[in-house]
């Protein structure tokens, strides 16, 4: 099904997702994580943010991810969205998605248009991550931190939510299954934890209830 979303003007596009947003999750939009943990990462689960942008290009909306720095301790290597943990001086959790993407990206937070939020996603290393979907109007700047960050770069919107891209793969681990969305795009291999948060987004934006 196409979203009605690809057919509206931009700033339409931008007041039918705030809308859309502003609604209860669907009940297909919650509970996706898969409830496994690493070992050593059991237990409460540490709060954390991170920022979905939307970026307003004259050939259609785009998001912008990040590719992680080999280095990492945790998820090096993957594709992700700029976030990280909640800190005691973040007034919410709209404004550690802001700070992390200012950290990783160089990104200005009066650059960012927040939208709204999607349902929590609980990641294999202990994390609660809270999706803040913001708008970006170009022009902008973004500078990659040499520790934290590999590359940039924007996908199309429209073949993130294009379901003939969405796929679910599964991995053995010893006697445990674990199975896991993927959106390959060109060289780019989007799987796991953002690949699920973008599968909340599909299903929120839809208004999937199943």
């Amino acid at each position: 099904m196409k979203l009605p979303l690809f057919d509206l003007a931009p700033q339409a596009q931008r007041t039918w997702l705030a809308e859309r947003l502003s609604r209860p999750a669907p009940a297909s939009a919650r509970n996706l994580s898969d409830g496994y943990r690493l070992p050593g990462r059991e237990g409460e689960p540490t709060p954390a943010a991170v920022l979905v942008p939307f970026v307003n290009r004259p050939d259609g909306l785009a998001v912008l991810f990040t590719e992680r720095s080999a280095d990492l301790p945790d998820h090096a290597g993957q594709i992700s969205f700029p976030g990280g943990r909640v800190e005691p001086g973040d007034i919410d959790i709209d404004a550690a998605a802001l700070r992390e993407a200012a950290e990783e990206i160089g990104l200005a937070p009066d650059r960012v248009s927040v939208l709204g939020r999607l349902a929590n996603y609980e990641t294999v290393t202990g994390y609660r991550v809270t999706p803040v979907v913001g708008w970006l109007e170009p022009p902008f700047s973004v500078r990659a931190d040499p520790i934290e960050v590999a590359d940039i770069f924007e996908v199309p919107l429209a073949f993130l939510l294009d379901p003939a891209n969405q796929q679910r793969h599964f991995r053995m681990l010893g006697e445990i299954r674990r199975d896991y969305f993927a959106i390959p795009y060109r060289e780019r291999y989007i799987w796991g934890a953002t690949a699920a948060m973008l599968m909340i987004l599909d299903r929120t934006l839809r208004g999937e209830h199943a």
